[in-house]
């Protein structure tokens, strides 16, 4: 794959990141407190529906230019909000759980944007309120908590403030009459209908499979220097987190419902909800079980003697001795793979057979004594055009060629120009040569010089 694909690719994503609205659906946030009869909790429940017109269309015409906003809170003075907290009752009870919602208030905002192509409805209800009955058992040394009641869900119309807020096509039946008309009896019915208070995954996610962490410092000897709440001194603090995509908690991902819509144009409905996500806290040291098929934890004060893991169960002990295998398994292939590469080495290497070397001295006696230097050569040069050096060619086409020594007769010639100039020419010097008669030389200019003396 080339730099450039690569980049696009990265870009792409980055553009998509940061254009995206995040959505998540359920997410819990508890802290239980054992040695107190109630305990707070939140929920967070969200969605968003993306209503497609790539081609336009009378929706589209409908939806033009429209953004709103409907938003409110209540607590349990509204009828909605007490027939929530009993429909949210009687699913823990179903559950098998014996814990109660003894106070509820409940806040909403839903938006609605139009684009040129779609429209988008974000749904947003968030639950705050009071646990009860938790505690099981208390026998002075352990705590039983029942930790069964964490999927809050109901399919029930909720209204509230005459909002309903429970099932998303409701809002659009309430407040775009006419862009309703296009989705009643479609599909796209059956997906704007699946209701949004729903925490069922969290209730079915075990916490066995969930991440456990446990905080200590409430039993530190200067824990009052951090500014700990009182009810957690002389105590440590168990966590218990559920959302990460891993081979123990398996793969989450988003829930995508989409259905199509054949009119004027078609038209695509699309429900987006994100993995769901919670954080459970317990005051002490939690060890889970089960009891008649709800999960529950034994609380104690402190964690048993020698406790020091970081996650569920051995899980972090197992990953360790893994990751140390595969290492040694890595180092024990990769000098199989170098010993192999190094006979190979071996068996391919090409060079000079010593027995076609000679040596020969290169050091002289100095001062009375004399050292044992020498060179090795070649016996023949057969082979030389195999083995010279490349730098030979360069050297050989680099150096000046060779000045022309004149022959013995030649420079034995005199080529005097005159005695009285008391200088001598060179016979090549053609034409400027002034030559005597004894002159030997075989230069025709010389021999001609000769004969006109004579």
């Amino acid at each position: 794959m080339s730099r450039s694909l690569i980049l696009t690719v990265l870009l792409a994503g980055l553009i998509v990141i940061g254009t995206s609205t995040p959505v998540w659906a359920a997410q819990l946030d508890a802290k239980i407190n054992p040695n107190n009869d109630e305990s707070p909790f939140k929920m967070n429940y969200q969605k968003t529906v993306f209503i497609e017109y790539p081609n336009g269309g009378n929706l589209f015409d409908e939806l033009r230019g429209h953004e709103w906003t409907v938003e409110g809170t209540a607590d349990l003075s509204d009828p909605g909000v007490q027939e929530l907290m009993i429909e949210l009752n009687k699913g823990i009870a179903d559950d098998g759980s014996q814990a109660r919602i003894s106070d509820l208030n409940v806040s909403y905002d839903f938006h609605l944007k139009a684009r040129n192509i779609n429209t988008s409805i974000d749904y947003r209800v968030i639950l705050e309120g009071t646990l009860t009955n938790y505690v099981i058992t208390d026998d002075g040394q352990r705590i039983l908590v029942d930790l069964g009641w964490r999927g809050l869900t109901t399919d029930k119309e909720i209204v509230i403030d005459g909002v309903e807020i429970n099932i998303p096509i409701n809002m659009l039946r309430d407040q775009e009459p006419e862009a309703y008309t296009f989705f009643a009896g479609t599909e796209a019915e059956d997906v704007l209908e699946k209701h949004l208070i729903n925490a069922d995954f969290i209730l079915e996610q075990p916490l066995t499979n969930w991440h456990f962490l446990f905080d200590p410092t409430g039993i530190n000897a200067d824990a009052s220097t951090f500014g700990l709440s009182s009810e957690i001194a002389g105590f440590v603090v168990s966590s218990w987190t559920m959302g990460e995509s891993s081979l123990r908690e398996g793969r989450q991902v988003e829930r995508v419902f989409e259905a199509e819509i054949m009119a004027d144009q078609l038209y695509v409905v699309r429900s987006v909800q994100s993995s769901d996500q919670a954080n459970l806290s317990a005051i002490g040291f939690g060890a889970l079980d089960t009891l008649d098929g709800v999960e529950i934890a034994g609380v104690t004060p402190t964690p048993p003697e020698g406790y020091a893991t970081t996650s569920t169960g051995e899980f972090p002990v197992m990953i360790v001795y893994g990751m140390a295998g595969m290492a040694a398994l890595g180092g024990i292939g990769f000098f199989i793979f170098s010993n192999r590469s190094l006979k190979n080495t071996e068996q391919s290497q090409q060079g000079i057979d010593p027995s076609r070397l000679q040596g020969y001295q290169t050091s002289a006696s100095s001062g009375g004594y004399q050292t044992n230097r020498g060179e090795a050569q070649l016996k023949d040069d057969s082979s030389y055009q195999q083995t010279r050096s490349h730098y030979d060619d360069v050297s050989e086409q680099q150096s000046p060629p060779p000045q022309t020594t004149p022959s013995t007769e030649e420079a034995a010639c005199g080529c005097a120009a005159s005695f009285e100039m008391g200088s001598e020419c060179d016979c090549e010097m053609q034409g400027a040569c002034l030559c005597d008669g004894t002159c030997q030389c075989n230069a025709d200019i010389c021999k001609e010089q000769v004969r006109s003396m004579n």
